[in-house]
């Protein structure tokens, strides 16, 4: 006899429909990839209520897209460190994010509170090719900056559900 409460266990409690979709979008969130087949079985649905729900959830807004996860390290841009700006003259236009969208060595552009007006994730293949950005930055968006280099990630990328 098995003690496992999987919901497409036969004994188990039926999932309350926010908890299918929860269980849905976890499952996607760790396999993108993963076949509606392999979904009812996780949820214990049928294929086409499963590819209903996951419609749904498109719709909503809850699943904005799916995307390969891309080995940085192996692409040649290992280097990857956290640069938070700040405008030198406080009364320009904030408009970094767009002065900076032609840069692809910035993964992510945050707006945060505090001293800094945006923190921005860059992933590059070198100190040296980390020093050439900073200086782009620097004139692209009229602004200083502060670098943190990643000296290794333990996670990233974690699913918020």
């Amino acid at each position: 006899m098995s003690s496992s409460s999987s919901p497409a266990d036969p004994g188990a409690a039926p999932l309350a429909s926010a908890d299918v979709d929860r269980a849905l979008l976890a499952a996607l969130a760790r396999d993108g990839r993963a076949s509606y087949t392999e979904l009812a079985e996780r949820v214990g649905l049928s294929v086409s209520a499963v590819h209903q729900r996951v419609r749904r959830l498109e719709q909503r807004g809850l699943i904005t897209g799916y995307h390969a996860k891309l080995d940085a390290a192996a692409l040649g841009v290992g280097l990857t460190a956290f640069v938070s700006i700040t405008p030198i003259d406080v009364a320009q236009p904030d408009d970094a994010p767009a002065r900076l969208a032609h840069l692809t060595a910035i993964e992510a552009c945050h707006s945060v509170a505090g001293v800094e007006s945006y923190i921005l994730k860059v992933r590059v293949s070198s100190p040296d090719a980390l020093e050439a950005l900073l200086q782009e930055i620097r004139a692209a968006a009229n602004v200083t900056t502060r670098t943190t280099v990643v000296l290794s990630t333990f996670y990233e990328g974690r699913p918020p559900i």
